[in-house]
């Protein structure tokens, strides 16, 4: 079974995917929120497809350690999840992960019209990754 990454933002929802082992995460897309509730569905198309037991949301923290109003977004995000897919939702740290996956295609001298495209996606990844490098290390 396979272990399903999300970078939960306002505009977009960025999707990644483990290998069927859980070692790597690799990204699969972007989800566009625009109606309410219709990335409930979405997501729950691409659980099916890819046999995902369990997802990853990632909780954006104040560099303090706190949670804020975004964060407080993700945690009820988490929780719609958890009551529609009946699935485990576990709850990441992710900060800076936005920062680095932005610094990541910089680097990589991706304009700024395609880093918007995949910087979701790249955050998802990173999300998933730290969650399964985790996983590995317990």
């Amino acid at each position: 079974m396979r272990i399903m990454g999300l970078d939960y933002g306002d505009r977009r929802i960025g999707v990644a995917i483990s290998d069927a082992l859980q070692w790597t995460a690799q990204g699969i897309g972007i989800i566009e929120t625009r109606r309410e509730g219709q990335e409930l569905d979405e997501i729950a198309k691409l659980i099916s497809q890819n046999e995902v037991s369990e997802i990853v949301v990632g909780l954006p923290k104040n560099m303090n350690g706190t949670i804020g109003p975004r964060g407080e977004i993700c945690i009820a995000f988490a929780q719609a999840l958890r009551e529609k897919l009946n699935l485990p939702v576990h709850l990441w740290d992710e900060r800076l992960t936005t920062k680095s996956a932005e610094r990541t295609l910089l680097e990589a001298d991706i304009s700024r019209k395609k880093r918007r495209l995949v910087v979701d996606k790249m955050a998802a990844i990173l999300i998933l990754q730290n969650f399964l490098d985790s996983k590995t290390k317990r």
